[in-house]
């Protein structure tokens, strides 16, 4: 999940500290989500900020699931 929103986020010329201030989340919250699970709240936030759903995060980009 922590790549696709580093994805994300390039295409939309953001960093991840830059997201998480605008959203109002913790510094460094979303690169601790690849060694811890992140809240449901936070992650659908991220979702929204960039217009996609929670199982398009989850998705692993090379089996579909």
């Amino acid at each position: 999940m922590v790549e696709k929103i580093r994805s994300l986020c390039q295409e939309h010329g953001t960093s991840f500290w830059a997201l998480e201030r605008e959203l109002g989340i913790g510094n460094g919250v979303i690169a601790r989500w690849s060694r811890s699970s992140p809240r449901v709240e936070t992650v659908k936030l991220v979702a929204d900020y960039f217009g996609v759903t929670v199982d398009e995060l989850l998705k692993d980009g090379q089996n579909g699931a």
